[in-house]
């Protein structure tokens, strides 16, 4: 009997039929051959014909030419989201009514086992030789397997993600009690020659360490679409000039000679100044790196129509002509012996692309081959013209700042960190107690009453959420200045920052120059009594 059914043709229940169209036997055939499920109805949306592979998919029977199931054999259907799926809303229904093709689309079919599989559906109207609708032909591709493997893809890219942020919080945490050590004996000022040089080598190095972790963090935030840009109007000359002072170290390290060639007008734009000029430092420092010791790197920007341009150029070892369809795609390096002795983790150009193009903008590379040196082009929508005041912030070393005399907290399980933050802020004139848990922390500031707690979040037994909530619950801890002092550093991170009541949220390690602003800028008066006195 079900023989019988699966011989019935396109146009028909009739088997007497399809002997008086042969061209329906035909296409019967072809779609036995096809390696998917395909079925057929007519214009009322009965099932005509159905071959093993849409049983496959199904997982059961359907009657032809049955009102029961019209439009399609499934058990149930439901939409790729997981919302329900009526018969006559299916793809096959859809074709029918609207007499279009729906190609491409995705189904998932729920077998009477209860097992479901996601399919490809293809459903088109059929036509006589009029261009009378006479029924529709819907073609299912199993899918399913894909869809595993893409769930599994994305499984091990949130894995990879959470890993880079895990790896980055730990390689943070012994760089925050180096960065205070270093700073320590900036301010003591070592008198022999080689001294302070080893200290400037080590600074160096740790900058390094930073940005590198740094870009780890970004570019996984950036391919997870997790990076949230603070755009505001700002001037491209700050941009530029936040650029040069990350990159000037490398620079001078090289020997390089940095010429820089300013806008003739001030230039706005829409953006985040702290990633635009991420952009342009990773530029620099690329030209630094992969320039011979003592070349040359130029820095441009220029106004052209609705965009600014900024080009970043050096004497360099150059592009291969293959390597510049890849140059800013993930962990691509040059294959050249200085390209290697570089090192370098490859994602410089990488995130330099992203970042630009979430501004709305372009990036190019351009060079004349090995040995030719290299270009690369930065193209960036303009802001809206409207008058604005530009001021300069002001700047602030660590060197020789005013004592503020404050009474700061320092709460870190990690003892070189507590410690570390200890020794430099007793340095610049603070009284400074340390804890190492929260309760202890607790403890300490029910009896120090601080005018500022600098927190950690990953603390033993109660976390520096817990220990903010509940400063803030005594009526000693509403005024107090909580700072955030963590590795974690995402938006998500910062955001149970804020919630849990800490004022601000600083990422290790952290620069001392950082902090100090911070602290002038909310103990004002304190600072300008500082340097009255000084």
């Amino acid at each position: 009997m079900e023989k019988e059914r699966v011989k019935r043709t396109v146009s028909g229940p009739k088997a007497a039929e399809s002997t008086r169209h042969p061209v329906d036997l035909q296409f019967r055939r072809l779609l036995e051959k096809l390696p998917a499920g395909a079925y057929t109805c007519d214009p009322e949306g009965l099932i005509t014909y159905y071959n093993d592979h849409a049983v496959q998919i199904w997982g059961r029977k359907p009657g032809l030419n049955d009102p029961v199931d019209r439009f399609c054999g499934s058990f149930r259907l439901f939409c790729s989201d997981g919302t329900p799926m009526a018969h006559n809303e299916c793809w096959m229904a859809q074709s029918l009514k609207n007499n279009q093709a729906f190609n491409g689309h995705e189904v998932v079919i729920e077998r009477p086992d209860g097992r479901r599989l996601t399919a490809l559906a293809h459903a088109n109207p059929m036509h006589d030789d009029s261009g009378r609708l006479i029924g529709a032909v819907n073609v299912l591709v199993d899918i399913s397997e894909r869809k595993r493997a893409e769930d599994a893809l994305r499984d091990a890219d949130r894995s990879k993600n959470e890993f880079i942020a895990t790896l980055a919080h730990e390689l943070r945490n012994p760089l925050a009690p180096i960065r205070n050590a270093v700073e320590v004996l900036h301010l003591k000022r070592p008198p022999v020659p080689e001294l302070q040089w080893a200290l400037e080598v080590i600074d160096r190095q740790l900058h390094q360490m930073t940005r590198l972790i740094d870009d780890l963090l970004d570019l996984a935030r950036v391919t997870g679409n997790k990076l949230e840009l603070q755009k505001s109007r700002i001037d491209l000359a700050e941009v530029l000039q936040s650029a040069v002072e990350t990159s000037r170290p490398l620079i001078e390290e090289c020997g390089h000679e940095l010429s820089i060639t300013p806008p003739a007008e001030p230039i706005f734009l829409d953006g985040d100044l702290t990633r635009l000029a991420q952009v342009v430092s990773n530029l620099l420092n690329n030209s630094a790196k992969y320039t011979p010791r003592g070349g040359r790197i130029w820095l441009e920007a220029l106004r052209d129509g609705s965009e600014t341009v900024i080009t970043v150029r050096d004497t360099g070892i150059g592009i291969h002509s293959e390597m510049l369809p890849r140059i800013f795609d993930m962990f691509t390096q040059g294959d050249g012996s200085l390209d290697r002795s570089q090192g370098g983790l490859g994602i410089g150009l990488t995130l330099a692309r992203r970042l630009v193009e979430m501004h709305g903008g372009s990036i190019m590379a351009r060079s004349g081959g090995p040995g030719m040196g290299s270009a690369f082009v930065v193209r960036l929508p303009l802001a809206a013209d409207r008058p604005k005041t530009v001021t300069q912030p002001p700047s602030l070393g660590v060197q020789e700042p005013a004592p503020l005399s404050l009474r700061i907290l320092v709460v870190d399980d990690y003892r070189d960190a507590a410690d570390g933050f200890g020794v430099l802020l007793r340095l610049l004139g603070n009284d400074v107690r340390t804890a190492t848990d929260g309760l202890e922390a607790l403890r300490i500031a029910a009896e120090f009453h601080p005018d500022v707690v600098l927190l950690d979040i990953g603390l033993p037994g109660m976390n520096g959420y817990d220990v903010a909530r509940e400063i803030r619950k005594q009526p000693w801890g509403g005024g107090i200045l909580l700072v955030a002092v963590t590795g974690w550093g995402q938006e998500g991170d910062r955001r149970l920052s804020k919630d849990a009541g800490f004022d601000h949220h600083l990422v290790k390690p952290v620069d001392p120059a950082v902090l100090i602003r911070l602290l002038e800028g909310t103990f004002p008066a304190r600072a300008q009594r500082a340097r009255t006195v000084n």
